[in-house]
C-alpha cells in the first residue's frame, strides 16, 4: 500500500484505564475504485509502536464480479511490509521475482531494505465472482544498521504458524513469541504480532514483556479495566503492567509491539529512513526508473508531486 499525510480524526473515547497511553481512531483513506483503508499509524501523536510505523485495515469490502484490488507497482526502502488477511486473496509480485497468492492466515513479510518494488492485485480467480477482502497491512521500520539490507521475501502459510486454543480464546502467533509459542518468521529486530479471536465473555492477557505494545480492535468490542472500546481502535499501552482484555461481544484483535528503535524515522510516500537524504535519493531513483522492474507488470505508480 501507499502512505501520504492526512489529518487525524478527533478522539472521542471516554477516559481509559491508567495503563492506556493513547487511543487512536483510524482515519479513512480512499485508495480508489471503491476501496478504502482505515489508517491507525503513523498518527499525529504517535509515529511508531515498537518498529510498527504503518498500520492499515483493508476492508471489509465486497467486490462485484470483475473488480478487485489493483495496487500497481510501487517502491519501498528502509522497511518490511507485513500483509495478513482475514478474508480474500491478494496476488503479490515483486522486483526480486517473487510471485505468490496471499491467503487468509498466512504471514507474508517483504523486507525492502535498500529497495524493492511490488504490486498487490486481486488474482484472476477472485474476480470471476463476488469476493470479499478483509485484512491488515503493516510496515516494520528497520533498525538503522539494517536499513540497507538486501531485499527479501518470506512466506509462511497459515498451517505453519503456531495456533493456541483455550476455551473461548483462539490465537495465531504471526511473528515473535506470545502465549508460550514462537513463530518461525525471521526478524531483524524484536517485535510481536498475533491475531486473537475472543468469544463473548472470554479474556486474554497482554503481557508486559514488550517494551512498547498495543492492541488493534479489528472487530467487536472489548473491556479493559472497566472501559469499553469498539472496533476500529488502536489502544497503545504504557510499559510495565499486565493487561487483561475481555470481549463484550465476539472480538478480533491484533496484538503488536516490540523494542523501540534508536530514534524517529522520516517517512515520505512509501519510503522510510533514519536519514532525510536517503529519502531524497529514493525519490530520485524511482522517478528516473532505477528500481528493478516487477516481472509481468507494465504499469507503475508515478512519484507523487510535492
Amino acid at each position: 500500500m501507499s502512505w501520504m499525510p492526512s489529518t487525524d480524526p478527533v478522539l472521542g473515547d471516554k477516559r481509559a484505564c491508567d495503563a492506556l497511553e493513547l487511543v487512536i481512531v483510524p482515519r479513512v483513506r480512499d485508495l480508489g475504485d471503491g476501496f478504502s483503508v482505515r489508517r491507525a499509524l503513523p498518527h499525529g501523536k504517535r509515529q511508531m509502536v515498537g518498529p510498527f510505523i504503518f498500520f492499515d485495515q483493508m476492508g471489509p469490502v465486497q467486490f462485484i464480479a470483475g473488480q478487485g484490488l489493483d495496487v500497481r507497482p510501487h517502491p519501498h526502502i528502509g522497511l518490511a511490509t507485513v500483509t495478513y488477511l482475514f478474508d480474500g486473496r491478494v496476488m503479490h509480485r515483486d522486483s526480486e521475482g517473487n510471485a505468490l497468492e496471499i491467503t487468509p492466515g498466512a504471514m507474508n513479510l517483504m523486507t525492502a531494505g535498500r529497495g524493492i518494488a511490488h504490486s498487490e492485485r486481486s488474482p484472476a480467480a477472485a474476480r470471476r465472482g463476488s469476493e470479499g477482502m478483509f485484512g491488515i497491512q503493516s510496515w516494520i521500520a528497520l533498525p538503522r544498521a539494517q536499513e540497507e539490507t538486501e531485499p527479501s521475501f518470506q512466506h509462511f502459510d497459515a498451517g505453519s504458524l503456531p495456533v493456541i486454543e483455550d476455551g473461548g480464546v483462539w490465537a495465531r502467533v504471526i511473528a515473535g513469541t506470545a502465549f508460550g509459542r514462537t513463530s518461525p518468521v525471521g526478524m531483524l529486530s524484536q517485535w510481536l504480532y498475533a491475531e486473537v479471536v475472543l468469544a463473548p465473555g472470554a479474556s486474554a492477557p497482554l503481557d508486559a514483556d514488550q517494551e512498547e505494545r498495543a492492541i488493534y480492535v479489528a472487530e467487536g468490542e472489548v473491556d479493559i479495566a472497566g472501559d469499553s472500546f469498539e472496533a476500529p481502535r488502536l489502544l497503545i499501552f504504557r510499559p510495565g503492567d499486565r493487561i487483561t482484555v475481555r470481549a463484550l461481544r465476539r472480538a478480533r484483535l491484533m496484538l503488536l509491539g516490540g523494542a523501540a528503535l534508536e530514534g524517529p524515522r522520516y517517512i515520505w510516500w512509501n519510503f522510510v529512513s533514519s536519514r532525510r537524504e536517503r529519502i531524497e535519493q529514493a525519490k530520485e531513483d524511482w522517478k528516473m526508473g532505477r528500481f528493478a522492474p516487477v516481472p509481468n507488470e507494465t504499469e507503475f505508480i508515478p512519484l507523487p508531486e510535492g
